[in-house]
C-alpha cells in the first residue's frame, strides 16, 4: 500500500514514512521523523524532532508531537520521542521529547490519549492506558500499564502511577499512586481498590478480596506506612499482586498518596 500525502501537506524528503501512512492537509512532518505502517496523521498536525511513531496509530487534527520540551534547562540537546503501535492521539494533544542529551519520552502501545492532553519531557507511559481530556503530565512522570486517568487531572513531576489504577477526574496528583487503587481529590488520596477495572481485567474474586484486605490495612486503619507494611506481610497472603503493591510502596521516591 502506497503512502498518501495530501497535496497541501509538507513532508520532508528526509522523513521516513512506511507503507500505508496517510498525512492530512496542512500537516507538517519534519526531517528526523519516522512513521510506521498504516499510521494516519490528520490535518493540521505538526510532527517534529527525533520522533518515532509505530504502526497503525491515529493522530487527530491539531496534535503537536515531538516539539522541544518546555524546560528552561533545555538548550537544544539531541533528545528523542518514541511512540509504540496502535495509539490514538486525539485533537490538540502535545507531546515533548526528553530534555537531557540522548534522553527519551516513551509511550507504549494501545493507548488512548484524549484531546488537549499534554505529555511533558521524559515521561514514560506503558500500554493500554487511557488519558482523558485535558490530562496534564509534568516531566519525568511514569504511568504503568492499564491505567485510567480522568479528565483535567494534573500530575506533578517525578510521580509514578501504578498498574491497573484509576485517577478520578480533576484530581491533583502530587505523590505516587499505588497499583490497583482508585484515587481522587485535592491532593489525590486512595479511596479503595479499582474494583471495576480489576473485574474488567478478569482478576479472580480471590485476588480482589486479598487486595481489598491489604488496602484496608495499608490505607484505612491509621497505621504508619512502616507498620502497615509489616502487618500485611504477616497477615495477608503474599500473592504476586500483593508483593507488587508492597514493593511499589517501598520503592516510592515521592511518597504515597495514602
Amino acid at each position: 500500500m502506497s503512502v498518501q500525502i495530501h497535496s497541501q501537506a509538507l513532508v520532508s524528503e528526509r522523513a521516513f514514512l512506511s507503507c500505508g501512512v496517510e498525512v492530512g492537509a496542512f500537516s507538517i512532518i519534519e526531517d528526523e521523523v519516522k512513521i510506521g505502517e498504516n499510521t494516519k496523521i490528520g490535518p493540521n498536525c505538526f510532527v517534529t524532532g527525533a520522533t518515532t511513531i509505530g504502526k497503525s496509530c491515529r493522530i487527530f487534527k491539531g496534535a503537536v508531537v515531538g516539539s522541544p520540551p518546555q524546560d528552561l534547562k533545555y538548550k537544544g540537546e539531541k533528545t528523542y520521542l518514541e511512540i509504540g503501535d496502535n495509539n490514538v492521539i486525539r485533537e490538540f494533544v502535545t507531546i515533548n521529547p526528553g530534555t537531557e542529551e540522548d534522553s527519551k519520552t516513551i509511550i507504549g502501545s494501545n493507548n488512548l490519549i484524549m484531546a488537549y492532553s499534554h505529555i511533558a519531557h521524559n515521561c514514560k507511559i506503558g500500554n493500554n492506558c487511557i488519558l482523558a481530556n485535558g490530562t496534564t503530565l509534568a516531566g519525568y512522570v511514569t504511568i504503568e500499564d492499564r491505567v485510567v486517568v480522568g479528565g483535567l487531572v494534573a500530575v506533578h513531576q517525578f510521580c509514578r502511577i501504578g498498574r491497573f489504577s484509576i485517577v478520578g477526574g480533576c484530581s491533583k496528583v502530587v505523590q505516587d499512586i499505588p497499583p490497583y487503587s482508585l484515587v481522587d481529590g485535592h491532593p489525590a488520596k486512595v479511596r479503595g481498590i479499582n474494583l471495576v477495572g480489576l473485574k474488567r481485567a478478569n482478576f479472580s474474586k480471590e485476588t480482589i478480596d486479598i487486595l481489598h484486605r491489604a488496602f484496608k490495612i495499608l490505607f484505612f486503619k491509621g497505621h504508619t506506612l512502616k507498620s502497615a507494611l509489616e502487618i500485611v506481610e504477616k497477615q495477608i497472603p503474599l500473592i504476586p499482586e500483593v508483593e507488587e503493591l508492597l514493593q511499589f510502596l517501598k520503592d516510592s521516591k515521592r511518597g504515597i498518596s495514602r
